[in-house]
């Protein structure tokens, strides 16, 4: 059976993370310390020699910089892909924790809870997201038997990844870490998909790490 194996990887942090305010879909670009993140990263990959047969990225500006930066490192080939994007959030997007508490009370319940079915206003499930996720990296998998790719994309992304290996519910509360920039290995195998590791940020100073709550 062909297998194919994954690195995936954060985009680097951006001002918008560090306000923990909901980015979605909005084209928020990186920090200085997102730059340098990103730089670290694709320094420390092309340092390992590990072969990477593409970089795919979200097409948002955040993961397509941290992207670009690897691709430039390792002479790998870099290619979009929309269905790598953030969960879309609909009115909540560009608000804060706080600001969705105070304005949309019925919206912070329904998100704490991890409803997988809830739509915000505009916006897209978590179901969906996850539907979307899994079809997309499959897809992307399937044209590499045999070879490794990147794919750099967001925390919502890469916790639908998460649960599809290990076997965790939507619903259930996240318990793990989502660092901007970490790699996180999984080997995609038929239509499966295995953990092989998870929260690799070897490449970052511990100043630099920055947890999965700060947002998308």
């Amino acid at each position: 059976m062909n297998m194919t194996r994954i690195l995936a990887i954060r985009h680097g942090e951006t001002a918008w993370n560090v306000d923990t305010r909901i980015q979605g879909h909005l084209d928020i670009a990186l920090n200085d310390t997102g730059r340098g993140q990103a730089a670290r990263l694709a320094r420390a990959l092309a340092a390992r020699g590990e072969p990477l047969a593409a970089v795919y990225s979200s097409d948002l500006q955040r993961a397509w910089d941290t992207a670009r930066a690897l691709a430039e490192a390792t002479g790998a080939p870099l290619v979009p892909h929309t269905g790598l994007r953030e969960r879309h959030f609909g009115r909540l997007q560009g608000l804060t924790y706080a600001d969705i508490a105070a304005r949309h009370p019925e919206d912070a319940q329904r998100w704490r809870m991890r409803d997988p079915h809830w739509v915000p206003e505009g916006g897209e499930s978590l179901h969906a997201l996850h539907q979307r996720v899994l079809q997309t990296v499959h897809a992307l998998a399937a044209a590499h038997p045999g070879e490794q790719i990147a794919i750099v994309s967001h925390g919502g992304v890469l916790d639908s990844l998460y649960r599809a290996a290990v076997g965790i519910e939507l619903s259930a509360p996240r318990t793990w870490k989502i660092t901007n920039t970490a790699v996180h290995r999984f080997l995609r195998s038929g239509e499966a998909l295995t953990l092989l590791a998870w929260g690799d940020t070897s490449h970052l100073d511990e100043a630099d790490a920055v947890l999965d709550e700060r947002a998308g």
